[in-house]
């Protein structure tokens, strides 16, 4: 019974020094940006020692990978909790769209996912994690979507790419002083773009 009460404290130990790690980070990140942040302030911020930092993650690089997905689940899960399933297909996608552009606006947000984590980690590196949390939570509500018949059937992955990238142009565009009002409009104006088109009367046949 000790032993494993042991154990868990470890682990709980554990799972706060990386959680502090990863809070201090974050702020360095962005406050200073990536490439003028140190690995000694971030132990310092945390209350650590450069050891630890580096018990728990193998370099600056690893550190900040793990902010990132960090903040990418958040966003995710915004995302979800405003797009439940009892809703419509549309009202799904639109309610998501909503929430992926207030939760953006978490200082400093933008600089992480779409600035700085690109040039970091490299792309393949954060699609892959866009894969795992926003892109995926999109890609789910498009093939609700298509399959209740409001939507164009199209080659999904595609579409889920091409739409995120206009989300995080919005995001960006936002972020930089932009009308969210006006990048709203035209994400909804994309969003139901994609409803089949109604089916064509057809044209009376003259007759003499």
């Amino acid at each position: 019974m000790q032993q494993g009460s042991a154990r868990r404290s470890n682990r709980d130990r554990t799972a706060a020094t990386r959680a502090e790690l990863i809070a201090a980070a974050r702020k360095l990140f962005t406050e200073k940006s990536y490439a003028e942040t140190g690995t000694p302030e971030i132990a310092a911020a945390a209350g650590v020692t450069r050891g630890a930092l580096y018990h728990h993650f193998a370099d600056k690089q690893a550190l900040f990978a793990a902010v990132v997905e960090q903040e990418a689940q958040a966003v995710s899960e915004e995302i979800e909790r405003a797009s439940p399933p009892s809703l419509f297909a549309r009202d799904a996608l639109i309610a998501g769209s909503d929430a992926y552009l207030a939760a953006m606006r978490a200082p400093g947000r933008t600089r992480l996912l779409l600035l700085d984590g690109p040039a970091v980690l490299g792309r393949a590196a954060m699609d892959a994690i866009d894969n795992r949390h926003g892109n995926r939570s999109l890609r789910e509500g498009l093939v609700a979507a298509m399959r209740s018949h409001s939507t164009t059937r199209l080659p999904v992955e595609a579409l889920t790419a091409l739409l995120a990238a206009a989300f995080d142009r919005a995001a960006l565009a936002i972020e930089t002083g932009a009308s969210i009002e006006d990048y709203r409009a035209v994400l909804i104006a994309l969003i139901d773009g994609l409803s089949p088109a109604p089916p064509q009367a057809p044209h009376p046949v003259r007759t003499r």
